[in-house]
């Protein structure tokens, strides 16, 4: 297969349509850039859904990940390994909490940070057994594993998936007197993302997120910060709860932890609540494995730095300045977002958020839809400065077309 069309028909006749990609075939990339199958260059301004966050290829990971390579991959936890307590020590230090429990994925993390506070609210806060409820945010993204999507308002996650896990309250995100309505003796955890991703790019009011810590320590409750999207770098802080001085009680990591090289997820929290396992109770074979931590270890170094952060924070005052001149044009409705991310309404008129997504493939720029009439903008915090605003230029290009 030498064509895009090739590798397109391929994948529709033998994998599952779970997904709905644009049609570009990526075979390398570095940096903010890809190049397909036919050698055409593209701008990527997804970074893997902030996975990317160093960039593709970034040379200090794929340098850690080599040399990890030639000495062990994997052992399981049955057994230490040589990796695996110097990658907890310093994730806990990052996140100014005690304990790690890694996994893979971040839907593997968001689970294991419901059974945890589970198990913390029966052991600990002395809930009833069977009893305990968490607390979620409509228009929430958290993964899509069957647990998650008993959670989720959004009906293409949830159709058809029945039946659903029970054990979660629903309210309006950024609604501080709906979440204190929902809280009582039986709640366990209130788990919700600092800025919802996937919803947009949705910022919640100012004095929300520090609201959501208030109450939470009045009722004794654990309040788990979903930070998979925002966290590490992407909004110009380590995490995205900083914003509003906030440290939560469980921090869920996934995506930009691995670098883009290699998945890796985690649980951050206390000894109290991570303290609450046993050997047997929860687990994953490839969970902190020695490629994942030599990988993960050599990411939390580059944000000891600081410089991501500082990029973010500058590149991103940069790119919502561009982003809120659209918004006088008319073809551009509302700009959300944080940092080096964004969330762009398009105008009805000017086509629907898939159609913008297309019409910049075709200029050689990569982003991506949702909800209709949406686009997000989460470049890698690496770009060049010059190649943001030509990226910004092909959409004002395609706006005013």
């Amino acid at each position: 297969m030498s064509t895009a069309a090739e590798h397109i028909a391929a994948t529709e006749a033998h994998s599952a349509h779970n997904y709905h990609p644009l049609p570009v075939v990526v075979a390398s990339a570095e940096g903010a850039w890809v190049t397909d199958v036919e050698g055409r260059r593209y701008l990527d301004m997804l970074a893997g859904y902030s996975a990317l966050n160093f960039g593709h290829r970034n040379a200090r990971l794929i340098e850690a990940a080599k040399a990890q390579l030639d000495r062990v991959t994997l052992t399981s936890r049955a057994f230490h390994h040589d990796r695996f307590a110097r990658f907890c020590t310093e994730l806990a230090e990052l996140c100014g909490m005690e304990m790690v429990l890694p996994m893979n994925t971040g839907a593997e993390a968001v689970e294991t940070a419901v059974k945890t506070a589970r198990k913390w609210g029966y052991r600990v806060k002395g809930v009833p057994d069977g009893q305990a409820k968490i607390v979620v945010a409509a228009d929430n993204f958290h993964g899509r594993t069957t647990t998650i999507i008993s959670f989720s308002t959004d009906p293409e996650a949830r159709a058809d998936f029945g039946p659903y896990t029970p054990g979660f309250e629903v309210v309006p995100y950024g609604d501080l007197a709906a979440l204190e309505a929902a809280l009582d003796d039986r709640t366990v955890a209130v788990l919700m993302e600092p800025i919802q991703g996937e919803a947009g790019v949705l910022v919640p009011p100012a004095g929300y997120w520090a609201g959501v810590r208030r109450l939470t320590e009045e009722r004794g409750i654990l309040f788990i910060a979903d930070e998979i999207q925002s966290g590490l770098g992407r909004t110009g802080r380590t995490f995205a709860s900083e914003h509003e001085g906030v440290v939560p009680d469980m921090y869920v990591l996934g995506k930009a932890l691995g670098g883009g090289v290699v998945p890796v997820s985690a649980v951050v929290s206390s000894a109290e609540v991570l303290g609450v396992y046993r050997p047997g109770e929860h687990g994953s074979t490839f969970g902190g494995n020695p490629l994942a931590c030599a990988v993960a270890l050599e990411v939390l170094a580059m944000l000891r730095s600081g410089e991501y952060q500082q990029r973010a924070t500058e590149l991103g005052d940069h790119l919502h300045h561009e982003l809120a001149l659209l918004t006088g044009s008319g073809a551009v409705t509302q700009v959300r977002g944080r940092g080096l991310w964004a969330g762009v309404d398009i105008a009805p008129e000017h086509g629907t958020g898939r159609q913008i997504s297309e019409r910049l493939l075709e200029r050689g720029v990569l982003v991506k839809d949702t909800h209709g009439s949406t686009i997000r903008l989460a470049p890698p915090l690496v770009i060049a400065k010059e190649d943001l605003d030509w990226g910004l230029d092909q959409l004002r290009a395609v706006l005013s077309a």
